[in-house]
C-alpha cells in the first residue's frame, strides 16, 4: 500500500484546475448539458459554465452513471455568436443551474444509455418536490442497461421516455 502514496499526491495538485479534476465522461456530460441549454428556445444568450459541482461517478457491470450540477453565468454575446472565447460575462444576471444523469454504456466510445437533464433557478432546483423528482429521474436512469427486465418495468418505461402511460 506504501507505493499507493505517491501518485495520489500528484492527483492533488491538479484539484486546483477544475478542468484537470473532471473524467472525460464528466466533460462531455457538462459538455452536452450546455448544448441541451444553449438548445432551448427560451435562451437567447450565450452562457458559459461557471462551476460543476456534486459530481458522482459510478461504475457497474452495465456502464458508468455520470451526475453533476452545473452552474452556468450569463454572457454579453448571443447564444449564436461565432467567437465565445472574449465573451463577457454579466454577473447580476441569471445564473441557472442544470442537473445531469448521464449514464454511459462500457464501450471504448462510451454510448449514451439513457440521461435526464433539468435546468432552472437554483432556488427553483431545491423546492423538495422537484428535487424528489429529479433524484427518482437519476435513480432510473442509473438502472439502466443493468438487466433486460429492469428496462421494460410497466409504467416505467413509458414513464422515463415520456410517452402517454
Amino acid at each position: 500500500a506504501a507505493g499507493m502514496r505517491f501518485p495520489l499526491a500528484l492527483c492533488l495538485g491538479l484539484v486546483a484546475l477544475a478542468t484537470a479534476s473532471q473524467s472525460p465522461l464528466q466533460r462531455r456530460v457538462v459538455k452536452e448539458v450546455l448544448e441541451y441549454f444553449h438548445g432551448r428556445s427560451n435562451v437567447h444568450f450565450f452562457f458559459k459554465e461557471q462551476a460543476v459541482d456534486g459530481a458522482v461517478e459510478r461504475e457497474d457491470p452495465s456502464g458508468t452513471f455520470v451526475q453533476l450540477r452545473v452552474s452556468l453565468v450569463q454572457t454579453a454575446c448571443g447564444k449564436r455568436a461565432p467567437r465565445r472565447q472574449n465573451c463577457r460575462t454579466l454577473e447580476n444576471r441569471r445564473k441557472p443551474t442544470c442537473l445531469a444523469c448521464y449514464k454511459f454504456d462500457r464501450g471504448d466510445v462510451p454510448k449514451v444509455l439513457d440521461k435526464y437533464q433539468n435546468c432552472g433557478p437554483s432556488h427553483h432546483l431545491a423546492v423538495k418536490e422537484i428535487k424528489h423528482r429529479d433524484e427518482a429521474e437519476c435513480r432510473a436512469v442509473e438502472e439502466a442497461g443493468k438487466s433486460s427486465d429492469a428496462l421494460y418495468l410497466p409504467g416505467m418505461y413509458a414513464f422515463s421516455k415520456g410517452l402517454p402511460a
